[in-house]
């Protein structure tokens, strides 16, 4: 996610936004095409071959309309996935306050007391693994060397044949929990708040899943494609009668509106990713990390930095 400072309004339209990277290649050839059309049309007269500008603005008028329903339909995927990552945070800041006050045992022994306190400090880092497992999961790409810094190695192990790990996590905190209800170590009535909120987060994973793995349909999108460069390719030859040789500064223009608007749809659909638009999920991962470990007295790690103004 691009997290820099807002430039100047100069600065903004000369250097700003990303699309271009992405369609530079599309927009210089639907352009070089165009200025071949162009120099034909005003040079032979035996391609003079022109039609008027109406069908291109029957169809442009609903294009631009179908591309702004895109275009919405992927903001609203990226706006829901960054309020599931914000129920994460809230849901984990929970589960770790609920596991330093509702496990107790107060008329314990004092070695009893100092193993239930390492116990509440695994379960909290498991909270922090589990939350990098996440982002992890939803990025395709092996969690388990990322927690085997926060859990020890003998628990890492138990998640190599795991298809899902955070899930798998999930599990084994719920499996920890009923050893510390057998311990009498968790109340009666905790134990149904404690569970609530493991199946918060299973909630909130879930609909990250959910996301990740239904795109906007993919016949839509190839249309819109299709209808896009037809359009942007055709264009010249109901420009070429009424302006003449100014026609590739129009396609050039045109095309990158269209292409652009096309491109940024695409970037929105997916959030998890690591494209400059997408969430930064490593930086709330840290932030949670960071949150959790201050609780429970351990090293906080440094806040992750943005990268040329990018966080990932």
């Amino acid at each position: 996610m691009w997290v820099d400072t807002k430039p100047s309004w100069i600065r903004t339209v000369l250097l700003g936004g990303f699309a271009l990277p992405h369609i530079w290649l599309r927009t210089a050839g639907v352009t070089f095409v165009s200025t071949i059309m162009t120099v034909l049309y005003e040079t032979v007269p035996q391609v003079h071959y022109s039609i008027t500008s109406t069908p291109f603005t029957l169809i442009g008028l609903p294009l631009g309309i179908f591309l702004g329903f895109r275009n919405n339909a992927a903001y609203d995927r990226f706006w829901e996935g960054r309020k599931l990552w914000g129920s994460i945070v809230n849901t984990t800041r929970t589960v770790a306050r609920q596991f330093l006050t509702m496990i107790d045992a107060p008329d314990a022994s004092a070695a009893e007391q100092a193993e239930l306190k390492t116990f509440q400090q695994e379960m909290v880092r498991y909270v922090i693994a589990y939350t990098h497992a996440v982002r992890y999961h939803l990025r395709d790409m092996t969690p388990l060397p990322r927690i085997a810094r926060v859990i020890p190695e003998d628990e890492v192990c138990r998640y190599k044949d795991s298809d899902n790990v955070p899930i798998a996590m999930l599990q084994r905190m719920g499996d920890r929990l009923l050893e510390a209800r057998r311990k009498k170590w968790i109340h009666p009535f905790h134990a149904p708040m404690l569970e609530q909120s493991l199946s918060a987060l299973c909630d909130w994973q879930g609909g990250c899943e959910r996301i990740k793995s239904t795109p906007i349909p993919y016949s839509y999108t190839v249309l819109l494609h299709r209808i896009v460069a037809v359009y942007c390719i055709m264009l010249p030859f109901g420009l070429m009668d009424a302006i003449k040789w100014a026609t590739p500064v129009v396609v050039l223009f045109v095309s990158y509106c269209f292409f652009g608007l096309d491109a940024v749809g695409d970037e929105l659909e997916q959030p998890f990713g690591m494209d400059i638009n997408d969430l930064p999920l490593k930086a709330i991962s840290r932030t949670i990390e960071r949150n959790l470990r201050e609780r429970i007295g351990d090293e906080i790690p440094p806040k992750t930095a943005p990268k040329n103004g990018v966080l990932v």
